[in-house]
């Protein structure tokens, strides 16, 4: 049975269709897509193919805390009812798709492997021996392998080798990008997507993809960090020379500044929300101690006369949170040994950096230059999922054509039917090809 979107739906697969599923802690939003094989001045680094939506359907997440399934039952709705929604717009049934991961305490580790050439060219079962290596190097019991990547490859003595193949040797070496996380969390996530009578062909970390949506070439090229600040999880992914090299993730998001909000004031969480959207800001400013914000708190009715803050008091609020979230993220890379790697470039993706004042924060925080990430490269998005907050789901659709770069032999050697699709795996790297 192939990956593809079209269950019963021949000349659907034969196009090309792909389907992602984006579960958050604030939203499950479900997308299917085209692709088109692209021409070659078109192409953004690393694709190969024009994306075009055809079908797109989001709700508000239930049963998900801090990208973590809580409730296996409204978790199930949450996704059922978004994928739903996508089908009708597009016109097909959806079978399998991809979907996203934040949670399970990802971490990105470094290994090295070597393997014997005897002085014959480099062919591609060669670097696939040597990939795997690497990977089986990370096995851990209750971790599961979420991504295996190769950084760069060494021929004898001679590292930074981009592509060894054809090459002549006598050993060859890999440095390989492994990221992993708690077996549990993966698996309650893609159980709820079963639960709803879908298959997920291939689970992809959060930061990885919204990078590959969010990052321009030279920003890839020469190295940046990209951060999405979600609802209920914060990542970072950072990329250099064009490789996915490092990913960290914290369980703080902009649930928690609503959260923060709705305690200082008193007031519920619906309100608390609706405050935080139309007069939140991380930057003090010189009227916000004579701009008055109303709002009721809790067991208040509607007929008693609202309460009133400055919006200095709102903004300190906000500023708490997000700096001590910027400051977990920059201790966090400074450990990691990845932070010259970034350089002087933060891209700030998500649904919470629409937060105003948010990039002046990173910025000096951070010690970088920050802009916000849009998705990029994709047509028929409608003009509200067009913002950092689909960043992540847009990254889904990109990742099947870099797919080839992942350790296709791994998993003969890993637990990696974290997906519970048999190995199908692969056949991602080579469903390009087959489509068209």
């Amino acid at each position: 049975m192939s990956w593809l979107a079209g269950k019963n739906d021949v000349p659907a697969r034969r196009k090309g269709i792909v389907t992602v599923l984006d579960v958050g802690s604030s939203k499950v939003c479900c997308i299917v897509a085209r692709l088109r094989p692209a021409d070659e001045g078109q192409l953004l680094r690393g694709r190969t193919h024009n994306i075009q939506v055809i079908g797109i359907g989001h709700q508000k997440s239930q049963g998900v805390k801090s990208g973590v399934v809580v409730d296996l039952d409204r978790a199930e709705q949450s996704i059922r009812l978004a994928v739903d929604a996508a089908e009708r717009t597009a016109g097909l049934t959806v079978d399998s798709l991809f979907a996203n991961v934040s949670a399970g305490r990802l971490r990105s580790e470094t290994f090295q492997a070597t393997v014997k050439l005897g002085g014959h060219e480099v062919d591609a079962s060669d670097v696939e021996r040597v990939r795997a290596a690497g990977t089986k190097q990370a096995l851990r019991a209750e971790r599961q392998v979420v991504h295996s990547l190769p950084v760069a490859f060494s021929l004898d003595s001679e590292r930074g080798v981009r592509d060894p193949r054809g090459m002549v040797g006598e050993t060859l070496g890999v440095d390989m990008h492994v990221l992993t996380g708690d077996s549990a969390p993966l698996r309650n996530l893609e159980l709820s997507v079963n639960r709803a009578h879908l298959s997920v062909e291939r689970m992809v970390a959060t930061p990885y993809a919204s990078g590959l949506a969010a990052l321009v070439d030279d920003e890839l090229e020469m190295g940046a960090a990209c951060i999405d600040m979600g609802g209920g999880t914060t990542t970072i992914a950072v990329f250099s020379e064009g490789k996915f090299v490092y990913a960290d993730a914290l369980a703080i998001g902009g649930n928690h500044v609503t959260m923060d909000l709705a305690r200082g004031l008193s007031t519920r969480l619906e309100d608390a929300e609706r405050l935080k959207v139309m007069h939140g800001s991380i930057l003090p400013g010189l009227s916000d101690e004579r701009d008055i914000v109303s709002y009721l708190p809790i067991g208040s009715d509607e007929n008693d006369p609202p309460a009133q803050i400055p919006r200095s008091v709102m903004s300190r609020i906000i500023r708490a949170r997000v700096e001590e979230t910027l400051e977990m993220l920059r201790d966090r890379l400074n450990k990691s040994g990845f932070s010259s790697a970034v350089g002087k470039r933060v891209v700030l993706t998500g649904g919470a950096s629409q937060l105003a004042g948010l990039p002046e924060a990173a910025r000096r925080i951070l010690g970088r230059n920050a802009r916000i990430g849009r998705p990029l490269g994709v047509a028929g998005l409608p003009e509200a999922a067009k913002g950092p907050a689909f960043s992540a789901a847009v990254g889904l659709m990109v990742y099947p054509q870099t797919a080839s770069f992942e350790n296709r032999s791994r998993g003969k050697l890993t637990p990696m039917r974290v997906t519970g699709t048999g190995g199908r795996m692969n056949r991602v790297s080579q469903w390009l090809k087959e489509s068209f």
